[in-house]
């Protein structure tokens, strides 16, 4: 069984009663709180394995609930909200949400979403990746594919480290900029796009229909393991 505890902080109704039949029903422990003064009291004094949180309460904006939750907050934070703007999926992201699906939203999707920032928070320290021809060892600091060794530059290799610890996680432009380029480069979007493109010829099977490094339209990319 998961065991894992998750928290929704959600004010419709409907959609608390959908989450928990589908949670429960894949053993997931489930608690709830309409309010976002409720949520921040229930997880600060008992923080759960991982938060669903709408943006749009009644009593404060999700935005600042979640930049409040982060002040303390480690366990994974998935965002399940109505507002579809990159703008506000963006600002999300870059304040610390594990992921973001908008409503409607698939409960399948969601069930993925979370065994995988489950996933990434008890992954070793030095991920291993081994899917199907692909072979990622960071302790080893080596890529191959089909038993090949893939020679990377430190620029590329700091990229695709920086996928594989956060597997399945949207990595945003801004993110990845900062993290591998430093915080003078958040708006130099051209080096990504150019890294990007590099290292999906070099592990992808067919560039333009990646597997691995999946673009999220308008936010960032995702690293998957097909």
């Amino acid at each position: 069984m998961n065991k894992a505890e998750i928290l929704i902080i959600d004010d419709e109704p409907q959609i608390r009663k959908l989450l928990e039949i589908t949670l429960q029903s894949n053993d997931y422990i489930v608690n709830q709180a309409s309010t976002a003064k409720d949520g921040l009291i229930m997880s600060a004094n008992h923080p759960p394995d991982m938060i669903i949180l709408d943006l749009g309460l009644p009593d404060e904006d999700g935005h600042i609930v979640l930049r409040k939750l982060r002040e303390w907050y480690t366990n994974p934070i998935i965002i399940l909200s109505v507002q579809s703007s990159e703008d506000d999926i963006i600002s999300a992201l870059d304040n610390g949400a594990n992921d973001y699906l908008v409503k409607p939203f698939r409960t399948g999707e969601l069930l993925a979403r979370i065994r995988s920032v489950l996933r990434s928070v008890t992954a070793d320290v030095t991920p291993m990746i081994n899917c199907n021809e692909l072979q990622i060892d960071l302790a080893a600091r080596t890529v191959r594919k089909n038993n090949d060794l893939i020679k990377l530059t430190a620029t590329e290799y700091a990229l695709l480290s920086l996928f594989v610890k956060n597997e399945g996680k949207v990595l945003t432009h801004r993110y990845l900029l900062k993290e591998v380029w430093g915080p003078g480069y958040i708006e130099q979007s051209q080096y990504l796009r150019v890294f990007i493109a590099q290292l999906r010829k070099k592990i992808e099977n067919d560039p333009n229909r990646p597997e691995y490094i999946v673009t999220e339209s308008g936010v960032g990319y995702r690293f998957v393991t097909p």
